[in-house]
């Protein structure tokens, strides 16, 4: 079974004109949900499963699409809404292809909103519409600076309660306010997830805590050298003790998807990290759909480049195209 551990929800644009509406009328008209009709609905999810058939996955798990969530300054009501009218759409979708798809909920999140105003969604999530993890925007004040780390005790509360129900959580920013286009965004506030927390005792405080790294890690595992040595500095200064792990160790307690859209950036995250912490990811439809002019194909048909790498086993691929998101997704039942 081919996995996609890593894509989004395909709706109709009736749900985006729904997002408009709820921001511009700031709560005139009293919460109100989205109005989605099944035909319209099915034929965009029937869009998903035509390109999911052309490219061999037999699986997606649907997340909301991150850069239309709207976190920063809107409206916490907005925010709640609008957190659970996606959710609400993917698991729809989940239902009516049940061997297609998953749902990964997506979180309300705001500047200066306490973590467990989190947790009513989560819950409803999990328990309520059956889904299998949640994405986490770990800068949920979009590039303006007054987000915390993922390393700050104002996520332990989140941390311990991922952990006690065995919630596995996919590390994705969101939209960006600042002077980085969303996409560039990402993989800074990837990058910082990774080192902020392998610079605290997070993993110490919390050992069971499940975390996909989106995008095969932002920067970090192409710029390991400079992590290893700043390690290493640090234990040579005395900052930290003699025995810390090693940077390498830390950066393995994560896991990290294959959206990277180039082979050799693919061989490079299986030999850091290792393919054992590895997930096929594609977030098809989505940012890879350009043509490659050499191969021809859209530089997110990952499946022959990772077929075609020659540095993993067999048994090493089956593990990044189904069994390491069955490791990572408990829930996960097909």
């Amino acid at each position: 079974m081919i996995i996609d551990a890593h894509a989004h929800l395909v709706a109709p644009p009736t749900l985006y004109a729904h997002r408009s509406n709820l921001v511009v009328a700031r709560g005139q008209y009293g919460k109100y949900p989205a109005s989605i009709s099944d035909a319209d609905l099915e034929k965009s999810a029937a869009q998903n499963v035509s390109i999911m058939d052309g490219v061999g996955t037999d699986l997606q798990i649907i997340s909301p699409r991150p850069f239309m969530m709207v976190h920063g300054e809107n409206r916490w009501e907005d925010v709640v809404t609008w957190a659970e009218d996606n959710n609400n759409v993917i698991a729809r979708t989940v239902r009516m292809h049940p061997k297609r798809f998953r749902g990964v909920g997506g979180l309300p999140q705001a500047v200066g909103a306490p973590v467990e105003a989190m947790f009513d969604e989560i819950k409803r999530c999990i328990d309520d519409l059956g889904f299998v993890g949640v994405l986490l925007n770990p800068d949920p004040s979009e590039g303006t600076g007054r987000s915390p780390t993922l390393a700050d005790p104002y996520w332990f509360p989140l941390y311990e309660f991922l952990c006690r129900h065995d919630i596995p959580a996919h590390i994705h920013s969101c939209a960006c306010c600042g002077r980085e286009t969303y996409d560039e965004h990402f993989i800074t506030e990837e990058s910082l997830a990774i080192t902020s927390i392998t610079r605290s005792d997070v993993f110490q405080r919390f050992p069971s805590l499940k975390l996909l790294v989106s995008h095969g890690g932002g920067s970090v595992p192409y710029q390991v050298g400079r992590w290893r040595s700043n390690r290493q500095m640090a234990i040579a200064a005395g900052r930290l003790p003699k025995d810390t792990e090693s940077f390498d160790a830390s950066l393995k307690r994560f896991w990290f998807d294959t959206v990277v859209h180039n082979r050799k950036s693919l061989e490079l995250l299986f030999d850091v990290v290792g393919a054992d912490r590895c997930m096929f990811g594609t977030e098809r439809p989505g940012s890879g759909g350009g043509i490659d002019p050499q191969s021809k194909r859209a530089y997110d048909d990952l499946k022959p480049v990772i077929e075609s790498i020659e540095t993993i086993g067999a048994e090493e691929k089956k593990g990044v195209f189904e069994h390491n998101a069955r490791k990572f997704f408990s829930r996960l039942d097909v």
